[in-house]
């Protein structure tokens, strides 16, 4: 990639999309295109297909998607599976049509089967079946990973798909309607703190595995892909480790300094009981994460405090 080849992200104000940003910016790269919603709806094919035609980015970074927690998948699944549908169809096309260099797709390690193997490789994708709570999104997602690599075989488009695994940072979505579960626990917790609850709820037992990835080293990673990475196969992008709900509320109630207890509605879903990735394939590459996820959590802390009030 040179330096001052145009290089659209789409969704750049998005968790994802902004940690591109910045770490492009890092290293040097001048020629970003970035547009909000209001810019460019990228559920409108002909306001896509224009914004290409004219502009003719040299490469694609697709972070763009409607994302949520469990709540709001379980409860939205229609507009999940329709706005990642229209959104990701739209955008690899015009890539195609434009002939755009390369571009990167990004799916989620929510789009495996509910019982795979753990870790899991990537292999496993499409062997079982979906966990129900998000299945709508993770179809639209599976829908993108095959877009892309049925564009490489027959158009000879120059796609890879990433699959990262549970994301958390600065930008994150902190609305508990619509939030992952870090980011939830963050705010909850730093609600009970300032308000001297007695004690804070979480969803579920506790019990489930979750693996945690900072965006930041996420965007590390996508841009070390996009300059390495050349195979039609999606590429798994996580830490390698997980840690169970319950062991991540005692870890953000102690770097949020709440003393109350905690307390765990088991009437709320679990969800999958466990998502870790498989990593050999991106560590054999020479990629490892870099950011622990103590300290990670203290930053993204300290950044909700500074834009939310601490």
């Amino acid at each position: 990639m040179e330096k001052d080849a145009k290089i659209y992200v789409a969704g750049h104000r998005g968790l994802v999309g902004s940690a591109i940003v910045r770490r492009l910016r890092a290293e040097g790269f001048t020629n970003l295109l970035l547009r909000t919603r209001t810019e460019l709806d990228l559920t409108r094919q002909t306001e896509v297909e224009a914004f290409f035609a004219a502009e003719r980015p040299a490469y694609v970074f697709l972070a763009a998607a409607k994302v949520g927690g469990i709540l709001a998948n379980d409860t939205y699944g229609g507009d999940f599976i329709r706005d990642n549908l229209l959104i990701q169809t739209h955008v690899i096309e015009a890539a195609r049509q434009t002939n755009v260099q390369k571009l990167l797709f990004l799916g989620s390690s929510c789009i495996y089967p509910k019982f795979a193997p753990q870790p899991m490789p990537e292999n496993c994708l499409l062997t079982g079946i979906l966990e129900p709570t998000n299945e709508p999104y993770a179809v639209a997602k599976i829908a993108g990973l095959t877009m892309v690599k049925a564009y490489r075989k027959q158009y000879g488009f120059n796609g890879i798909s990433l699959m990262p695994t549970n994301l958390y940072g600065p930008g994150d979505n902190f609305d508990l309607t619509s939030s992952h579960a870090l980011a939830a626990l963050l705010r909850k917790f730093h609600e009970a703190r300032l308000t001297s609850a007695p004690a804070v709820t979480v969803w579920g037992t506790g019990k489930p595995r979750r693996e945690f990835l900072h965006v930041d080293d996420l965007a590390d990673a996508a841009l070390f892909l996009m300059q390495r990475y050349e195979s039609e196969d999606p590429i798994n992008v996580g830490v390698g480790e997980d840690i169970s709900i319950g062991e991540l509320a005692m870890i953000i109630r102690d770097i949020v300094g709440y003393t109350g207890d905690i307390v765990y509605d088991t009437a709320k879903p679990d969800g999958t009981p466990r998502k870790l990735l498989d990593v050999s394939r991106l560590h054999a590459l020479g990629w490892q994460a870099q950011i622990g996820l103590r300290e990670g959590i203290a930053a993204t802390y300290a950044w909700y405090c500074a834009h939310y009030g601490g």
